[in-house]
């Protein structure tokens, strides 16, 4: 019933439920969309492809290096006779083909360094992701809240139009005054109002969530989804222990320490001279010579010091981070972990209370139509009534965006 009077006050307000072409989503609908049309994460997984091509790099060789030096002699008195400028005789030529060599396994240490980027840039999109899931989860709960709010506000309102037309037939045969049929037309006036203002953050969210979930047709959301899929069973130290197993940020600061560690044998090894060999063909005035070339440079002032060290700070510093990103999540686990159980259990409290309002309006109703109460007391039991249906999506709404938060803590919420 009350799905059928939102459909109703929707179409004489103009509310866009219905189109040609329309999506329905589910909250683990919403988190799958976002993962693959989401634009603002299509940009963020280029991060891995580039680091990837520093592998490619990373493998290559140094190429071979060609040099040719020539000398004409330009004294013509001085050409052999009979002979022109163009005369080998009359000309030396040099001919050097070398090439570097790296020494200390400076080539696999930059593959190694190179390979731990790609895995850090991985679980940093993974940590981009999480929160693009986040918000667009909690952008569905937005969307959910304010459909709900607004079915409630069509329910109360469709109650007190009901009333104000019996009021209406009651004031004609005196049975009332005309300010308890203004009281009424009042409230109901209140009701259209706040239906209005309803309905327009209803449109804003679906228009939010659309552009997060990367949607081209029409949205609505299913508002018959229980959200709370996964059983939170666990205790909370085994839930700390997965968080810090599943969160993406705590792998990206562990593939950090790794890398860093790559980093400083690959510095290391780049304080080793890498020398460049190669082979001589140097005909002078036709006369042939051959030889070899070696050159290496000296290790007397620069040895990579600053980048030695320098890397060994960077270890430090990403082994600081994890221990206080550990302790982040520790607090962050614990207080999402209280906060959703005492959720849960306020939730449970007022589905107790939701018949008592219920009943208490119906008996007031009835009584106030037959005469036996005021219409002070029907106007406080229906605000009653109001306010505890409110109460209780607001605490429904508090209980599944905790419950959202704790997959986001502990990291369950990529695995959705």
């Amino acid at each position: 019933m009350r799905y059928a009077i939102f459909l109703i006050f929707s179409c004489t307000v103009g509310l866009p439920l219905v189109s040609g072409a329309q999506t329905t989503l589910t909250l683990p609908g919403a988190l799958h969309a976002a993962r693959n049309n989401n634009p603002f994460l299509k940009p963020a997984s280029l991060n891995t492809a580039i680091a990837q091509s520093d592998v490619v790099t990373a493998r290559l060789r140094p190429n071979p290096v060609l040099n040719n030096q020539t000398l004409h002699l330009t004294d013509a008195r001085q050409w052999a006779p009979d002979s022109r400028f163009y005369n080998g005789k009359n000309n030396q030529y040099w001919w050097q083909l070398t090439k570097q060599f790296q020494l200390a396994g400076q080539r696999k240490y930059k593959q190694q360094f190179a390979a731990g980027n790609v895995t850090v840039a991985e679980k940093a999109y993974a940590d981009t992701e999480r929160g693009v899931l986040t918000e667009t989860g909690n952008k569905w709960l937005d969307v959910w809240y304010n459909k709900v709010n607004l079915e409630l506000i069509v329910e109360a309102r469709q109650n007190v139009d009901s009333l104000v037309k019996t009021q209406e037939i009651r004031l004609k045969n005196q049975v009332i005054s005309s300010s308890e049929l203004a009281r009424t037309q009042l409230l109901l006036e209140q009701y259209q109002i706040e239906y209005q203002n309803a309905a327009q953050r209803y449109r804003n969210e679906l228009q939010n969530l659309k552009l997060l979930t990367g949607q081209t047709d029409s949205l609505t959301i299913d508002d018959q989804d229980p959200v709370t899929s996964l059983e939170m069973t666990q205790q909370l130290d085994s839930l700390v222990s997965l968080s810090m197993a599943k969160r993406p940020d705590v792998q990206q600061a562990q593939a950090t320490i790794t890398t860093a560690k790559s980093n400083i044998s690959l510095q290391r090894s780049l304080a080793i001279p890498s020398p460049e060999l190669g082979f001589i063909w140097n005909p002078q005035n036709t006369v042939p010579y051959f030889g070899i070339f070696a050159t290496i440079e000296l290790p007397f002032f620069s040895r990579n010091q600053g980048e030695i060290k320098k890397s060994r700070i960077l270890l430090q510093q990403s082994e600081q981070s994890l221990s206080a990103l550990q302790q982040q999540v520790s607090t962050e686990v614990q207080a999402t972990w209280h906060t959703y159980q005492v959720n849960q259990q306020t939730v449970e409290k007022y589905k107790n209370i939701l018949p008592k309002a219920d009943n208490i309006l119906q008996s007031v109703r009835y009584a106030y139509t037959k005469g036996g109460t005021t219409i002070i007391d029907f106007l406080d039991a229906q605000r009653t009534w109001f306010d505890t249906q409110k109460m209780y999506y607001d605490a429904l709404y508090n209980y599944r965006k905790s419950y959202l938060q704790l997959l986001q803590v502990t990291g369950l919420i990529n695995q959705l």
